[in-house]
């Protein structure tokens, strides 16, 4: 491979083992009131996996219901602190994985539908600068006003977030990681596509 390196990942699911969102919301505002909320939510998340209503409606549903109204400063607080319980989330393999790349100088990034304010910390953290992820719309009184801010990063998303950063396509090669639907596009627009694989 003579052209530069990119190495995308996904991050629920492929660089962890628990959906970090469900796991943010129980840890910012309780597991009663996780569970409560997402019983409430119930009939629309089932109608979603059957693909009736748009994935990122009800992803800014459930961000409006738990997060509508949170003061910016508060919210990226519980993003730094929550830091710690993504690190009990990691796949073990994922530490060998992300080495060797770093060894071979290839520019890493973490593609994922997650919102970028509790993926940015942990990130920077593992020395990983590259992180193209759901961002979320925050009001003039830097008040989160429950919506996003643009698209979803889900899917053909997240495909169009790495050609904003790296558009000269034909000058680099990308190895991309993924483990479910929302990755199909990633895996196809790369060189080599890992599903459910870490291993090298």
């Amino acid at each position: 491979m003579n052209n530069p390196t990119i190495v995308a990942f996904d991050f629920d699911g492929t660089i962890t083992n628990k959906d970090s969102f469900i796991e943010f919301i129980k840890f910012s505002k309780g597991a009663w009131q996780l569970y409560s909320g997402f019983l409430l939510f119930s009939p629309v998340l089932v109608a979603m996996k059957l693909r009736l209503i748009a994935n990122w409606k009800v992803k800014q549903w459930v961000i409006s219901y738990f997060f509508k109204g949170v003061p910016l400063h508060k919210f990226n607080s519980w993003c730094e602190q929550f830091c710690a319980k993504i690190d009990t989330m990691i796949r073990p393999e994922f530490a060998g994985t992300l080495e060797k790349y770093r060894q071979n100088n290839c520019e890493i990034c973490i593609v994922s539908a997650s919102v970028e304010n509790w993926l940015l910390p942990w990130a920077h953290k593992m020395g990983i600068q590259n992180v193209f992820a759901t961002q979320l719309e925050v009001g003039e009184n830097q008040i989160i006003t429950g919506r996003l801010l643009g698209n979803n990063c889900y899917r053909q998303e997240k495909v169009n977030r790495l050609l904003e950063a790296f558009p000269e396509r034909e000058n680099y090669y990308v190895i991309a990681y993924g483990d479910s639907s929302g990755d199909k596009e990633l895996l196809a627009f790369a060189d080599e596509g890992y599903y459910r694989d870490l291993g090298i």
